[in-house]
């Protein structure tokens, strides 16, 4: 397998589960440095364990300024440098109808899934920065649901379609640090979070996609690893859907 990561210190924030733990077992496979952080400690020290080496692990929550502040700090700590690749796929949801949903339901869906990359991007594009990083690769995860905005899911809906515009800013405000930023928009795979989606919703799912199946995480790290990698050079501000086709 090419080395395309070869000797990168990469994070990936939402390591211990689905898509996250996913990209960290693909940055391995690629020959990156992984740092694996999560709100759940414990499952980011799974996935480390489940990737043996010398895997570090951090627990982060991505909705405090403090929180992010400090994982910055530790992680020049221990490494003497920053990441130049980071990789967002901290999320949650709240599904409710609009009528119906509370603001505390709406407000920690926008903290994590907004806030939360918005505060990821910026203090570890300061950290670039500031210690002389070059070429380094943000890479945010929305959803398909940004642009398919189903029933129930205004809250996350909303969230997922701002990481696609933060994101955007970002790459052009970024670009001249050389740091590029990218989003992906998944779509329906097989992660904890889908595994609560009603089954006659997942079935109707398969009927409208044309591959005829739901994407595995894999396939959503794939590309991650792409963006994160110098075969992407010339990528930034783009928004890549990888939902087989879903519309």
């Amino acid at each position: 397998m090419a080395k395309q990561l070869l000797g990168k210190l990469t994070l990936v924030i939402g390591a211990g589960s689905g898509i996250g733990r996913s990209t960290c077992r693909m940055f391995k496979d690629y020959g990156a440095r992984v740092i694996a952080a999560d709100c759940n400690l414990e499952a980011a020290k799974q996935t480390a364990l489940d990737l043996g080496g010398d895997t570090s692990t951090f627990e982060i929550d991505v909705s405090s300024l403090e929180s992010v502040s400090e994982t910055v700090e530790s992680i020049y700590q221990q490494y003497k440098t920053t990441p130049s690749i980071v990789v967002n796929s901290a999320g949650i949801t709240h599904d409710g109808y609009l009528l119906k949903m509370t603001e505390h339901d709406y407000d920690d869906v926008y903290k994590v899934n907004l806030k939360g990359t918005f505060l990821v991007t910026q203090l570890f594009a300061k950290a670039m920065i500031s210690h002389g990083i070059k070429n380094g690769s943000i890479i945010n995860i929305s959803s398909i649901v940004a642009k398919l905005n189903n029933i129930g899911q205004s809250n996350y809906a909303a969230s997922k379609a701002g990481v696609i515009s933060l994101t955007e800013v970002a790459s052009k405000e970024l670009g001249k640090f050389g740091i590029r930023v990218n989003t992906i928009l998944p779509g329906y795979i097989n992660t904890p979070m889908v595994a609560v989606v009603p089954q006659k919703i997942k079935e109707q799912i398969v009927i409208r996609c044309p591959l005829g199946r739901m994407g595995e995480p894999s396939e959503v790290a794939e590309v991650i690893a792409f963006l994160a990698s110098d075969r992407s050079s010339y990528v930034n501000g783009a928004a890549i859907e990888v939902t087989g086709g879903l519309k």
